[in-house]
């Protein structure tokens, strides 16, 4: 009986070494960009995808500077906080959709007609992409749950 416990431990203390090694792997695969990198890298690919001149560049450059910045924050906040209120979670998303309503006005004087059709259709690329990659994501945990 003894044996089994200690053998018990032993699997318990190993499984939790080999649980935290992971999470360690991952946070060390993907290295985090500073606001301004991740702005200057959007800027220059919604610059290739919309061929903007230099002029929409610098208009469009602070507003993804804003944009990646509030991002920031708001991941920063939701780590710190354990389990926000239905009215908080309301301000936040009211807020998110206020500040998502501005910067498509702020786009649609950036740009011409042209390049804001592609723009919105960039964006429902995108999203459908993310869509897909979650649900990818989902399977693969599930089917490795599975396998468990």
């Amino acid at each position: 009986m003894k044996k089994l416990a200690s053998i018990l431990a032993l699997v318990f203390a190993f499984t939790v070494a080999v649980q935290a090694q992971k999470k360690e792997r991952e946070n060390e695969k993907s290295p985090r960009l500073s606001v301004e990198q991740h702005t200057d890298l959007a800027v220059k690919k919604m610059t290739l995808g919309l061929d903007l001149t230099n002029k929409q560049q610098d208009q469009i450059k602070p507003l993804m500077n804003a944009q990646a910045a509030e991002k920031k924050a708001a991941m920063q906040s939701r780590k710190e906080n354990k389990k926000p209120t239905a009215d908080e979670i309301y301000a936040m998303r009211s807020a998110q959709l206020d500040n998502q309503i501005a910067f498509k006005n702020s786009m649609k004087n950036i740009l011409n007609k042209e390049q804001f059709e592609k723009f919105e259709q960039m964006k429902k690329e995108r999203k459908g992409n993310e869509r897909r990659m979650m649900m990818r994501k989902k399977q693969a945990e599930k089917s490795k749950n599975e396998r468990r």
